[in-house]
């Protein structure tokens, strides 16, 4: 059978039907139903960590009104006989998932909300032909379905239908949630002193949950899955045999993600055996509970991009799939001081960290301490490894491709908080020749910067780059320029004057000044300068860094 893989597929019967490679996942349904006697099971991971095809496998495996035996045969869980027979289309199923219910404001998301209520009553609209209902939740139904429903109604509505359920089917409502925090979330993102938008969602959410989990007769059991614990008293207040597996929990660590095992059985099907070490260094390195992980998402996309280009190199798939305003929000806090931290993890170190992962949208950055939280239950961070405490958790960035997004981040950070007079105080210092003031001024810009790669030469250079782009100049970086290629040429085409800038990293500070006379040297054995032709003025700048400092040098043009 020739390898195919289902990206972005999350319906897992379309995508066993399609013969797409799937990673078998399918002992959870076991080790869930038959190893704990939760009324209701919360499962918090990061975005793009399989939840949804979770929870469409279970909803294939467990609904009543489907046949699974085909898309299930071969799998891991029908080695569970006696199970299957006990548990496979057995019980109705109600399975909602919240992932698009958003809107620029409280009204547009609720109206979402109110859709996708509608949107399930229609795949269950055969329950209001059944006599056994009572006019009532049929009235109820019908509201549910036309969106006429009030507020009220809302708040009880999957009640509703698994009561309803349960008198058509004589059984209870398996129940399935999926993304149960998306509209808090984006709630939070858009609410104002004028717009309590989060406040709103809230009531709302609560009071579906509530009714829908709390004291609830007609439920067998209900697996929410999310990217944050919402604090019980906040939104489970009341719910009994609740159960939530964050990040931190060892148990059922491997059914999100993939585990080493997989991802090589998996290259090994696809061909590209070759891609090991890149998926591994870009795409794993997250550790959840004791088990070390990839991410699923970008691991297939890397697969896929190989099997069409075998020159496809590694890049980051997962940015665009989650908002990164909470980290951005982060770095520019100033009410405490995280730069050193930042550096330490942009460098491939650790730091401590009191951890939470029972938290509210609301107070996400109420304190130090919840936004490390928040990162560690997104994915931006992870823990170091794999050992438990109960105080502290030792963090880390997990791979190259989050390392990516951090280092963007920082990037727009000193763009958008960049001191505009100091910058032009620096322009005026190097066409005026003034090494001293030019150097002092890059030296104070670099204090303020985090920095990363650990200092190395690519880091000045980067950093060069960015405080010297936004001027009106063109910025040339290593372009071919004589016999070589200099770090950075500075043009202003409209005076007709460049700044040729070649940029050593020193081993110590007593090297700096040697480091800028070899950065001298090396433009004039290039010839740097040729194919400047026109411009009257042309500056030749070595500067050498030591950790965040920098001293600047000018030389004569040969």
């Amino acid at each position: 059978m020739a390898f195919k893989i289902g990206i972005g597929r999350s319906d897992f019967e379309a995508l066993r039907e399609a013969n797409n490679y799937y990673v078998d996942k399918t002992e959870f349904l076991y080790e869930l139903v038959n190893d704990t006697d939760n009324t209701v099971s919360l499962f918090t991971r990061p975005r793009r960590f399989g939840k949804t095809l979770m929870m469409s496998m279970m909803e294939n495996f467990f609904n009543i009104n489907k046949d699974s035996r085909r898309i299930f045969s071969g799998l891991n869980i029908t080695k569970h006989e006696d199970f299957c027979k006990e548990w496979m289309n057995q019980y109705p199923v109600l399975f909602l998932s919240l992932k698009d219910i958003e809107g620029e404001t409280f009204e547009d998301a609720y109206e979402m909300l109110k859709i996708r209520i509608s949107e399930l009553c229609q795949i269950h609209s055969n329950l209001e032909k059944n006599d056994k209902l009572n006019k009532s939740d049929i009235d109820s139904f019908d509201k549910l379905l036309f969106r006429t429903a009030e507020t009220a109604e809302i708040k009880s509505s999957l009640k509703t239908i698994m009561r309803m359920m349960r008198i058509v089917y004589g059984k209870p409502v398996i129940f399935l949630l999926d993304e149960y925090d998306v509209p808090l979330a984006r709630a939070s993102e858009k609410d104002t002193t004028e717009n309590k938008f989060y406040v709103r969602m809230l009531d709302i959410i609560r009071g579906i949950m509530s009714t829908s989990l709390k004291d609830n007769e007609y439920l067998k059991f209900a697996v929410i899955t999310g990217c944050l614990r919402i604090s019980k008293e906040s939104i489970f207040t009341g719910t009994n045999n609740f159960k939530p597996y964050s990040v931190l929990d060892r148990r059922f660590s491997t059914y999100f993600g993939f585990v080493e095992k997989e991802v090589d059985e998996m290259l090994e099907a696809a061909g590209v055996k070759e891609l090991t070490h890149d998926v591994k260094e870009w795409y794993d390195g997250y550790v959840i509970g004791d088990e070390y992980l990839y991410c699923p998402w970008d691991v297939i996309n890397y697969i896929s991009d190989n099997i069409y280009d075998r020159n496809a190199r590694p890049k980051n798939y997962w940015k665009n799939t989650s908002h990164n305003g909470i980290l951005l929000s982060f770095v520019k806090r100033n009410d405490f001081d995280v730069s050193g931290k930042f550096e330490k993890l942009l460098n491939g170190g650790c730091i401590v960290q009191r951890i939470s992962d029972e938290l509210t949208y609301d107070t996400l950055d109420a304190s130090e301490d919840n936004l490390w939280s928040v990162l560690l239950m997104t994915g931006y961070v992870t823990k170091a490894d794999n050992r438990e405490d109960e105080e502290t958790v030792r963090i880390k960035i997990p791979n190259k491709e989050i390392a990516s997004i951090f280092e963007d981040t920082v990037i727009r950070l000193f763009n958008d908080t960049l001191d505009i007079s100091r910058q032009k105080e620096m322009m005026e210092a190097f066409w005026s020749r003034d090494e001293i003031q030019a150097g002092k001024i890059v030296s104070d810009l670099l204090w303020d910067t985090i920095s990363f790669n650990d200092y190395h030469e690519d880091y000045y250079h980067a950093f060069l780059t960015g405080i010297f782009v936004g001027h009106g100049y063109e910025v040339e970086s290593n372009k071919e320029k004589g016999l070589g290629r200099p770090d950075i040429v500075l043009l202003d085409r409209s005076n007709r004057r460049a700044i040729i800038i070649e940029a050593k990293k020193s081993v110590k500070e007593t090297d700096m000044d040697t480091d800028c006379e070899r950065a001298i040297e090396q433009i004039n054995k290039q010839r740097y300068s040729d194919g400047l032709y026109g411009y009257k003025q042309i500056l030749c700048y070595g500067i050498a860094f030591f950790q965040k400092q920098a001293k600047v040098k000018i030389g004569d043009r040969p």
